[in-house]
């Protein structure tokens, strides 16, 4: 009624406009008459005959005009609706509670096969992924659903209605002041050229053999070309199997391009290849390993190889024996199970010392830090940076925040004795007061930023160095001038006592430096008993030449009573999970540093006949702390990152913010059925 109202209105307004032109015009013969009567009287008989027109086809016209203009916006109105309801996609009215009020054909069709009385029922019946917080949302929400195979893009419009709806179609009645427009769009084929499209997207990948070496070293030279075409063989069958295009660029490295449809079947069989090659044995002494980086969703071709260099990288840099990929931001890693072979060359540590000594050159200061809460490893490999820093007479500070009978025995050494001065050792705040554009920042045992003593410093300077011998995580040191990660590395310690052999000038290492550097490999293998090789001992050696001293550093980390105590009760709480795991709780009450009571009672449970890895597990301040140690073929390391940890294939560990140990101890049993179940154990 009030659009016919409107409209009768506008008519009206349409048709008395002349009138009250003619009015206009008839001022106009009256001020004629003063200037010219002859031309006031021909134009005023002018105008008069024009408003006797314009009065005889307002009065005839107007009942003729009105109903006719009237009826054809009505019928316009029931056009409309007409073509609403064979509209050529699914349309509904639901109620604010989500019951579908009124579907046009093509809805009833879809979605109630063809009957109304079967849609007389809430929309949530036929999608339950529609929500009740979506009928409550006054934007428009758009969703994705699917019916019986077809995939639809849903577009839910909230609608004020303040008059009763009526309507001959209509199911029900809406209740209350608001209606739901629901539109679907098919989206089945445009959704299925997208994953073909996908699918069809080429991802490039690399392999590498990471002992390729060591293997021919151990190996008859009459059996070389054995080993090499059995490798060859093999990698090229499984290339084959995922119809990939490979190309060997030298003689450990292939470079290979799939489609990436493929990708869910290598990760479904988790890259047999891996298992595959390890199998070859033709006289081989060492088993073949590969590393497999695959670069996929990219926009070009060029940047998926280079997402693939760098999950190689990853790759080897984790020890090898493992596929990485990488999709844009996100990481994904299988295998890993090997502890890898240790590198007996020692070129790279000698390349990065003389890389290292070059950035010093131009730098003043160097401020040394490892990570929170520093062990024996940490701090030894900061003295020994100290003293190669020292040696080419630059300055050197190490942040230490804490010092806890991880450490003490070592600190005490160092602080008040006058060869090293009161700013040998500094704090976070003191350490950020030195920053300047000349000062280089080296990070030893830690490769995660979230871990370093002091993060704020890995802001504050362009120059960034590395060395560690943990395993790489996907959280890594951004943008390090310098990066020596050797996962083979028994320490920390040792790969700086292999660098300080390859300074051209004299190292003069003191006693207490010596000491601090032996004891870091002494903790970090268990007295020599995990992850030792032969650069290990060389290392080991040559810190005895230098005056380390194995009674002198075996004193300062004998346990104390309560200590001794405390591993006894770890041992004997201990229980067995799975027949192959031990797993116990240690309780940090009087202790400063019960990771350090927890690694104890994870080595000491190896000693048990038949465990093959076991999980210590104490509290302080809130946060859980994992020890994870392993002695046959159990990588406790990929075990520890599930925990969102890290460390190495035998020695690991993860700490678990705002978590109880009884509730990380059943966290871990959890993850270990499941991981036996998808077979990774």
């Amino acid at each position: 009624m009030n659009n016919e109202k409107i409209l009768r209105k506008k008519i009206e307004f349409y048709l008395i406009t002349p009138i009250f032109v003619s009015m206009f015009l008839i001022l106009m013969c009256g001020a004629l008459y003063f200037v010219d009567r002859r031309c006031a009287v021909i134009a005023t008989v002018a105008v008069v005959v024009v408003i006797l027109v314009e009065l005889l086809v307002y009065v005839v016209t107007k009942k003729a005009v009105m109903p006719t203009l009237i009826s054809f916006s009505f019928e316009q109105g029931q056009i409309q609706k007409e073509l609403l309801k064979e509209l050529a996609i699914p349309y509904a009215l639901l109620d604010t509670d989500g019951k579908i009020l009124w579907g046009n054909t093509l809805f009833v069709e879809q979605v109630g096969g063809g009957s109304k009385k079967r849609i007389r029922k809430n929309i949530s019946a036929f999608f339950p992924q529609i929500g009740t917080e979506v009928f409550k949302a006054k934007d428009t929400v758009n969703m994705e659903l699917e019916l019986e195979g077809q995939h639809y893009v849903a577009e839910l419009k909230r609608i004020t209605f303040h008059e009763v709806f009526q309507d001959e179609d209509s199911i029900v009645d809406p209740k209350g002041e608001a209606i739901i427009a629901f539109y679907l769009h098919d989206v089945t084929e445009l959704k299925k050229y997208k994953q073909e499209n996908y699918d069809q997207k080429l991802v490039a990948g690399l392999i590498y053999i990471d002992n390729y070496d060591e293997v021919m070293e151990n190996t008859e030279e009459v059996r070389h070309s054995l080993v090499e075409a059995l490798v060859d063989r093999r990698i090229n069958m499984y290339l084959a199997s995922i119809d990939a295009i490979g190309k060997k660029t030298d003689n450990d490295k292939y470079l290979f391009v799939c489609q990436q449809k493929y990708l869910p079947q290598l990760k479904d069989t988790k890259f047999a290849i891996l298992n595959e090659v390890k199998s070859i044995n033709v006289g081989n002494e060492i088993p073949i390993t590969l590393s497999i980086g695959i670069g996929s969703e990219s926009d070009n071709f060029a940047q998926a190889y280079e997402y693939a260099r760098v999950a190689i990288g990853l790759a080897l840099g984790r020890g090898g024996d493992q596929a990485v990929i990488k999709y844009g931001d996100k990481i994904s890693y299988f295998g890993g199970q090997s502890a890898g072979t240790e590198k007996s060359t020692r070129v790279k540590a000698r390349v990065k010392a003389q890389a290292f000594k070059e950035i010093l050159e131009s730098k003043e200061t160097v401020l040394i830090m490892g990570h929170k809460r520093p062990d024996a490893d940490a701090f030894g490999a900061a003295v020994g940076v100290y003293r190669f820093v020292k040696t080419l007479g630059k300055n050197a500070h190490i942040v230490l925040n804490e010092v806890t009978s991880a450490t003490r025995p070592l600190v005490t050494g160092f602080q008040g004795n006058s060869l090293y001065g009161d700013d040998m050792i500094i704090n976070s705040e003191y350490a950020i007061s030195k920053v300047s554009p000349t000062t280089l920042v080296v990070v030893v045992d830690v490769n995660k930023p979230s871990m370093t003593e002091c993060e704020e410093l890995l802001d504050l300077t362009n120059s960034v160095v590395v060395f560690d011998h943990h395993r790489q995580t996907n959280e890594i040191i951004e943008n390090a001038t310098l990066s020596y990660i050797e996962p083979f590395a028994s320490s920390a310690c040792e790969m700086v006592a292999e660098m300080l052999q390859y300074i051209d000038e004299k190292v003069k290492i003191r006693q207490q430096e010596a000491d601090a550097m032996y004891a870091g490999i002494m903790i970090d293998t268990d007295n020599f008993l995990t992850k030792t090789g032969v650069r290990t001992f060389e290392a080991a050696s040559y810190l005895r030449r230098n005056g380390a001293d194995t009674v002198r550093v075996r004193k300062m980390f004998r346990s104390d009573m309560y200590e001794t105590k405390q591993l006894a009760e770890g041992i004997m709480n201990a229980e067995i999970y799975m027949d192959s795991f031990a797993l116990s709780r240690v309780k940090p009450d009087g202790s400063d540093a019960p990771t350090v009571i927890a690694a104890k009672v994870a080595n000491d449970l190896l000693n048990v006949d038949g465990i093959r890895a076991s999980f210590v597990v104490t509290e302080k301040d809130g946060t859980a702390y994992v020890s994870a140690r392993s002695v046959d073929d159990i990588n406790v390391q990929v075990i520890m990152e599930k925990l969102g940890g890290g460390g190495h294939a035998n020695v690991a560990g993860a700490q678990l913010v705002g978590t109880a140990d009884e509730i990380a101890i059943i966290q871990i049993k959890e993850l270990l059925e499941t991981m036996y179940k998808e077979g990774d154990l």
